[in-house]
């Protein structure tokens, strides 16, 4: 077998009525050129292959497109054309419209993706945004794709001393967050935070940092859920009892956590150098500070499962669909950190 960064990328084809297309086509036009002569040979991981697993008509209205058997093949097409796996029919897309009618061939994509990676076939998954309220008016049962790959690869072992996930991370230039809850309203989310999902979520993103980022003893900063992390009880009692003993129970399994945090003051430079993730109690408590440094660039990753999982972190923009202004940066970024995990 090849190693993670000789193998390529699987993508699959997210919405096909939103952006995905287009990025696509041009993440391909950006990476297709290779190494350039001042590139380090070392770093092929920040211009890997991919194939698109989707609908080779589809592709074939934004680039150059070739059909592939296996993504054994995707390298010698890369250089020519956008190497896919055409198995699903996405015909009745249309830009700007995300349409239930499309969602067995999103499914379908995601399905076969994760299945290329947990044969070896692909180094790994990298996912275009998906409409979650067209899949779920076709009877989609997951709140979104972290749930869903849980999902898929659930059956398949964890490599040896990880834990399994599914746990999401926003990963930037100089941040990376990792939101404890996530699909929930605000209220929902106060309501059934624990101290053992705490303590779940941040000991899988302290595995995952030393194992899929080479960061030997990973600092965590964990946030309180309430302002200025309670006060001391004034202002909720759920960071002194619930956070701060999750946060001593890290503390205690030997990882180097820190907390309950303010959530108001973790994000500026000096408080970001002092840790190397910081641990969330909302969506929003992890979302908001990653796309405001970095929304061009910043990658959800998917942290615990068997496989590597990136995706860039936007969705679908129906609103700009079919326009041909959409930005690829946050899908190369996003494929660029898949093969760079995916290296042993």
């Amino acid at each position: 077998m090849t190693n993670g960064a000789a193998r390529p990328l699987a993508l699959t084809l997210g919405e096909p009525g939103g952006i995905g297309p287009e990025i696509t086509a041009k993440a391909w036009r950006t990476l297709r050129a290779g190494p350039q002569s001042e590139k380090p040979a070392n770093r092929m991981a920040d211009w890997p292959t991919f194939c698109l697993v989707g609908d080779l008509a589809l592709m074939a209205a934004h680039g150059p497109a070739q059909a592939i058997s296996s993504p054994l093949e995707a390298a010698s097409v890369f250089p020519s054309a956008i190497p896919v796996i055409d198995c699903v029919d996405a015909r009745r897309a249309r830009p700007g419209t995300a349409s239930p009618e499309t969602a067995p061939a999103v499914i379908a994509s995601i399905e076969r993706a994760v299945a290329l990676a947990l044969s070896g076939e692909a180094a790994g998954v990298v996912t275009n945004p998906i409409q979650k309220s067209a899949l779920q008016a076709a009877g989609f049962g997951f709140p979104g794709h972290t749930e869903f790959l849980g999902e898929l690869t659930a059956g398949a072992p964890m490599p040896a001393g990880r834990t399994r996930g599914p746990v999401m991370m926003l990963a930037g230039p100089g941040l990376r967050t990792v939101p404890v809850t996530i699909h929930l309203s605000v209220a929902d989310a106060a309501r059934t935070l624990d101290a053992e999902r705490i303590v779940h979520v941040a000991s899988v993103a302290a595995e995952e940092l030393g194992a899929r980022f080479g960061i030997a003893r990973p600092r965590l900063a964990v946030s309180g859920l309430n302002p200025h992390a309670g006060e001391d009880g004034r202002m909720g009692g759920e960071d002194g009892d619930v956070i701060a003993p999750a946060v001593a129970r890290l503390r205690a399994a030997g990882i180097d956590a820190i907390g309950p945090m303010p959530a108001d003051t973790m994000f500026h430079a000096a408080a970001r150098a002092g840790y190397d993730a910081a641990i969330c109690m909302l969506h929003d408590q992890a979302l908001i500070p990653v796309k405001t440094l970095a929304f061009d660039e910043a990658v959800n990753v998917t942290l615990g499962l068997p496989i590597v999982r990136t995706s860039p972190d936007h969705g679908t923009a129906l609103d700009i669909a079919g326009k041909g202004v959409a930005s690829p940066a946050s899908l190369i970024a996003a494929l660029r950190l898949a093969a760079r995990m995916a290296t042993p």
